[in-house]
């Protein structure tokens, strides 16, 4: 049996002629960058998110970028952030000439740990970018507070977390802005690149507009140096086609979730494999069922790669540990936690279509692993 990590065939093959259908309008009106689908897309994600605005751009790294420079964040200034993720999360603020500053993250959920936030802030700190990882969100609650005791902006890295929630409340829409990712991965993904902002500011919202078309809010007329960041009209189709089934895809991901905690638990394997852990009063959507194992992990993969059991890292290399940023002066042992998950966690296939019998498959090659 094959288990691939990621299989997109069977979810796009169903909406086939939905979207040949909705690229056919495109076609029609020859709005190929922006135009209504984009703008109804926004309209729709606004309202799936909880938020008075969304605002399309061409990735989820421009989204963090887009969001950086709307809050003028630039030389001189600092950003508290996470070195667990993936680079675009910190490139945004380096681009900028910003310094990103570390703080570990908690080992159960990978996010942020919020109890050393505080610590880090300075009075060059100009925003707190907490990232959403695989699926579930940070502490915003705590978050927040600290955010709002200090009067710092927090900016929301859900590029992994569109529909994850927080007692009630969407990722996206507890921050100033959110930025989030269309690639085809993600639980609600384009047929290429894309991103999109939410936020609550009508201010910050205009600003975001201009600047994802060279700063511009009249055509030649340029308030602010901006990027071409705009979001296709095809892309803006397929995704309004794909919309409507999110919950569903994320609740499969979930039931997937609780099938693999239900096989590991079956097969005696709790104690070689650490599972992912879910924080109360949270929707987690399982962009990635990421598990732990200590020491074996690198050998596991290479064994579940020979009996066609995909998997990957994310990520074997902590970002303070990245060549490119090695004149931030960070060395090995200062960031434990995100060290120690870099070498030990391994993500297991989850995505919406995968099947019961693929699932107990991988688990049961583990556990002839572990034999």
């Amino acid at each position: 049996m094959k288990v691939p990590l990621l299989d997109l065939s069977e979810q796009n093959q169903a909406l086939r002629p939905e979207i040949e259908a909705a690229l056919g309008r495109v076609l029609d009106t020859n709005a190929f960058i922006l135009g209504g689908e984009v703008s109804e897309l926004e309209k729709e994600l606004a309202e799936y998110c909880g938020t008075k605005h969304a605002i399309g751009c061409a990735s989820g790294s421009d989204a963090l970028l887009l969001a950086m420079m709307a809050l003028d964040i630039g030389p001189g200034d600092e950003v508290i952030t996470t070195p667990y993720s993936f680079f675009a999360t910190v490139s945004a603020i380096t681009r900028l000439g910003a310094t990103p500053v570390f703080v570990d993250i908690d080992p159960q959920t990978y996010n942020l740990d919020v109890s050393q936030v505080e610590s880090k802030i300075t009075k060059r700190t100009r925003a707190i970018q907490p990232v959403h990882l695989y699926g579930q969100c940070a502490d915003m609650t705590a978050l927040r507070k600290i955010g709002a005791k200090h009067d710092i902006p927090l900016v929301e890295d859900a590029a992994q977390a569109i529909g994850a929630q927080v007692n009630g409340t969407r990722a996206g829409a507890m921050s100033a802005v959110g930025c989030f990712s269309f690639y085809p991965s993600k639980n609600l993904g384009g047929m290429g690149d894309g991103g999109f902002m939410t936020t609550d500011d009508d201010a910050l919202a205009e600003k975001l507009r201009a600047l994802r078309v060279h700063g511009s809010k009249e055509r030649y007329y340029h308030k602010w140096v901006g990027l071409n960041s705009r979001l296709d009209g095809f892309q803006g189709a397929v995704l309004r086609v794909k919309l409507p089934h999110l919950d569903t895809w994320s609740n499969k991901r979930k039931t997937n979730a609780d099938r693999y905690r239900t096989l590991f638990t079956d097969a005696g394997l709790t104690e070689q494999i650490t599972l992912p852990f879910e924080r109360d009063n949270c929707r987690h959507i399982y962009n990635q069922f990421v598990v732990r194992v200590p020491n074996l992990r690198d050998e596991l993969r290479t064994f579940l790669s020979q009996n066609d059991v995909g998997t990957d890292i994310y990520y074997p290399v902590p970002l303070h540990l990245q060549e490119c940023f090695e004149y931030l002066g960070h060395k090995p042992g200062d960031l434990p936690e995100s060290e120690s998950a870099a070498n030990e966690t391994l993500a297991l296939p989850i995505y919406p279509e995968l099947r019961p019998e693929q699932q107990k498959y991988g688990v049961d090659a583990i556990g002839n692993f572990f034999k």
